[in-house]
């Protein structure tokens, strides 16, 4: 039972969109990124997935929808089966809650798939 400082952890790392993962807890992944820029258009066919801006913003596009703007303090949760591109504005940390084997590029195999996330602390 280690409590976790994201201002510590989001220190601890510079890659962009190359998530970690903070904690577990019920089959559900806590894991922090970075962004920088544009990500990659992908969905989630069997998981939502939730953003939390800890620190500056990300601009989340939709192909079906209105993009939605995030700003330190803000959280968003993207419905299972929605496409989507997050974008940060210029930089972002974020903390992402979704189950434990969610890929974060989902449905689509890039250079950015990562698969055995580093554990953080």
């Amino acid at each position: 039972m280690e409590k976790v400082s994201l201002d510590e952890a989001f220190d601890s790392f510079d890659e962009p969109w190359s998530p970690r993962l903070a904690r577990e807890l019920n089959g559900q992944a806590v894991k922090l990124a970075k962004g920088d820029g544009e990500f990659v258009w992908h969905s989630h066919a069997d998981a939502d997935e939730l953003f939390f801006v800890h620190a500056g913003r990300l601009r989340i596009e939709f192909r079906e929808a209105d993009d939605a703007v995030l700003e330190a303090g803000d959280l968003l949760v993207v419905p299972s089966g929605t496409e989507h591109r997050p974008v940060a504005e210029p930089e972002a940390d974020i903390l992402l809650f979704e189950p434990t084997e969610t890929r974060n590029t989902g449905d689509v195999e890039t250079d950015e798939t990562v698969t055995d996330l580093e554990r953080l602390g």
